[in-house]
């Protein structure tokens, strides 16, 4: 069995089949624990991080995984342009200004399966900067008037640490 931090959530274990077929996003990637969840699915999958060396194996494996290096916090402009995906996730990841290009990169029937920290996490560690814990309610804040909220957690782990999470869908255009 893989180490646990590079097990999928189980936030995104439990909305991942929701996900309608079509590309998925996986920000802030990392290792690609999300990247690989999604491919094994069948999804091709984006997967941007700054540091890329640890996606090129799962690369190397799957040629439905598309690897962008960049740097989500250097002021440039979003690496995506104007593309949609049918699932965007982002875990243990937060930079406020990235929040309404995540939003508008879900495509119409697609959904966004975000975890992260949030305020009070600094009790029991990293992160505790301020910068990179989510205010109560912000994730809600965030989707508000573009996303359907189906799921929504808040609150201490078991882990321990303090995290909000939510999986929300992009309503389909009207026809």
């Amino acid at each position: 069995m893989p180490p646990a931090d590079r097990l999928p959530s189980a936030w995104i274990l439990r909305f991942a089949p929701r996900v309608p077929p079509g590309p998925v996003l996986d920000l802030a990637a990392g290792k690609g624990r999300h990247a690989a969840l999604f491919l094994e699915r069948g999804h091709p999958v984006t997967a941007v991080d700054r540091r890329i060396d640890g996606l090129r194996p799962l690369a190397a494996t799957h040629p439905r995984l598309e690897l962008i290096e960049a740097d989500l916090e250097s002021g440039s402009s979003w690496p995506l342009g104007r593309r949609q995906f049918a699932g965007v996730v982002v875990t243990n990841y937060l930079h406020r200004p990235l929040l309404p290009a995540i939003v508008t990169a879900v495509a119409p029937g697609g959904w966004l399966l975000y975890e992260t920290f949030a305020r009070g996490n600094e009790r029991f560690g990293r992160p505790s900067n301020p910068d990179y814990l989510l205010r109560p309610g912000e994730l809600i804040d965030a989707v508000r008037g573009m996303l359907e909220i189906v799921a929504y957690e808040a609150g201490e782990t078991d882990a321990p640490a303090v995290i909000q999470r939510i999986a929300a869908v992009k309503p389909l255009a009207d026809t």
